[in-house]
């Protein structure tokens, strides 16, 4: 039986279309079973919480994630809330959780910040996600 892999998977609400294929991608995927963790654009939180909440619903959700993977366009970089979630995966809990950087189609330039807190930088490539989902999380 195969195991279930319990994601984050950071994003910026601004650059959603990599995310929803980001996660096409997953779904494509034989034999690999995921629940996303992630705050979709349409949370309650995100649209009428205050910025605590949001950062009280993020860590709630990363407690219960096996891996955080975050988009590393260079966009990231900029990003105050995937600022934040690289710190929450980082600080937050007694064994920091493992982040994989996705390094975003056809481009070369790659966020710096996730790049030095990322445990390994993939391409954007099924087989690539999910064999470093496979080798960090302990599902």
């Amino acid at each position: 039986m195969a195991n279930t892999h319990n994601l984050f998977i950071s994003h910026s609400w601004t650059y959603s279309d990599a995310y929803t294929k980001f996660c096409a991608l997953l779904d494509a995927k034989s034999y690999f079973f995921y629940r996303n963790f992630s705050v979709p654009k349409d949370d309650p939180i995100h649209t009428n919480g205050s910025d605590s909440q949001l950062l009280q619903a993020i860590t709630n959700k990363i407690q219960l994630c096996h891996v955080v993977i975050i988009m590393a366009g260079v966009y990231s970089s900029y990003s105050k809330w995937i600022n934040k979630e690289i710190i929450v995966a980082n600080e937050a809990f007694s064994t920091p959780k493992p982040i994989i950087g996705v390094k975003p189609w056809a481009q070369t330039n790659v966020s710096k910040i996730v790049q030095d807190n990322a445990i390994e930088m993939v391409n954007w490539n099924t087989d690539s996600i999910v064999a470093a989902i496979r080798r960090y999380s302990n599902a």
